[in-house]
């Protein structure tokens, strides 16, 4: 009986594992599929760069030779331009690089989230097989403790069987 009561807690502490190893695995493909996803909006954002790069040097390339066959208005010109657009492109880098920290930001709030509430449940968990454990080290240590002075009992009355015959053989 005693064994079947270890082996049905036994069966128990392997269920909540494969539950825990279950969630970790579910949270791993989260992660997989979180960081796909970022993966292909940082080839998205890193395509679009290329092409504002193809097209910064085709503007470039009309510009120098504008600028071989033109003035000096037309440079003053050009030169505004190319402050322009460089401005433009560093403001698409900026909110670029701020939408890039945002969802790194997210996604790690996201990540210690999970992580902490994953924590507390294996904590939970340990708790209650520590309890568990320790119920069963009681009742054990109980039916122990009950044999053990059953035993010396039955020692004691067994010593004092064997004096009385001692004492009846002697006279």
């Amino acid at each position: 009986m005693k064994k079947d009561h270890l082996q049905i807690i036994l069966e128990d502490i392997q269920s909540k594992f494969e539950l825990v190893l279950e969630g970790h695995e579910a949270i791993r493909r989260e992660f997989n599929s979180r960081f796909d996803e970022m993966d292909e909006k940082i080839e998205m954002n890193s395509t679009m760069i290329r092409a504002l790069n193809k097209k910064i040097d085709a503007v470039d390339e009309r510009l120098s030779a504008k600028i071989e066959g033109g003035d000096n208005r037309l440079c003053a010109k050009i030169d505004e331009v190319d402050k322009r657009l460089s401005i433009k492109i560093d403001e698409v880098d900026n909110r670029l690089s701020s939408k890039i920290d945002e969802v790194d930001r997210r996604l790690s709030a996201k990540i210690d989230e999970v992580d902490q509430r994953l924590s507390t449940k294996i904590d939970d968990v340990a708790v209650q097989l520590s309890a568990k454990i320790n119920e069963v080290n009681a009742d054990l240590g109980g039916k122990i403790a009950a044999v053990a002075a059953d035993l010396a009992a039955h020692r004691a009355d067994t010593e004092s069987h064997g004096k009385r015959f001692t004492t009846f053989g002697s006279a």
